[in-house]
């Protein structure tokens, strides 16, 4: 029940961003883009990539693979051009196919905590810390909002400001609990599914 609470809750803070713009993690020089364009490189094997575009862009990334791995050969300076220029462009391409800009690669470390601890979860097969880490900042803001109304709710009914004030604050406290709800549901794994 606790780890299924500890999930519910991280669909519901990662959910309940959505007006905030997501951080670009795939754009990280230590990201699984790279990750697995470096492996692809390395093997030779483009199919490692090519999973992280979409169908119609294969011929995009295939081209560009088989330039680097060209280059690669001559090693030392080119063989870093070279890996870059795949990076780029299979970064660019992955976040063309998310709908997002393509702004360039970031340094390594240049990661949001969630993102951390959700690529943690995955390499290590366990939700935790992850699910708290999420439940703890969704409480964070529940309790936010909530201790804002509880502050504001006794005002005198001849002091129109306080009530505005407490108008505010209540709206504020539903419509985040109502975001959370309605994104447990819309971002449900069931509503994904290719």
């Amino acid at each position: 029940m606790k780890s299924r609470h500890a999930l519910l809750s991280a669909i519901l803070i990662l959910s309940a961003a959505w007006a905030v713009p997501a951080q670009a993690h795939c754009d990280t020089l230590d990201g699984p883009v790279v990750a697995a364009a470096r492996k692809a490189l390395d093997s030779g094997n483009v199919n490692l990539a090519l999973v992280w575009v979409q169908k119609k862009d294969e011929a995009e990334v295939g081209a560009a693979f088989r330039k680097a791995r060209n280059v690669r050969k001559a090693s030392g300076e080119a063989k870093d051009l070279a890996d870059t220029y795949f990076f780029e462009t299979l970064v660019r391409v992955h976040r063309a196919g998310e709908g997002a800009p393509y702004t360039g690669l970031k340094p390594a470390g240049e990661v949001e905590p969630a993102i951390a601890a959700a690529d943690q979860a995955i390499a290590s097969g366990k939700l935790q810390p992850l699910g708290t880490l999420v439940a703890e900042r969704m409480e964070k803001g529940l309790h936010g909002h909530f201790e804002q109304v509880m502050a504001k709710k006794r005002y005198s009914p001849d002091d129109v400001a306080a009530g505005r004030a407490y108008s505010s604050a209540y709206v504020e406290f539903v419509h985040y609990a109502e975001r959370l709800y309605e994104a447990a549901e819309a971002m449900a794994p069931e509503h994904h599914a290719h």
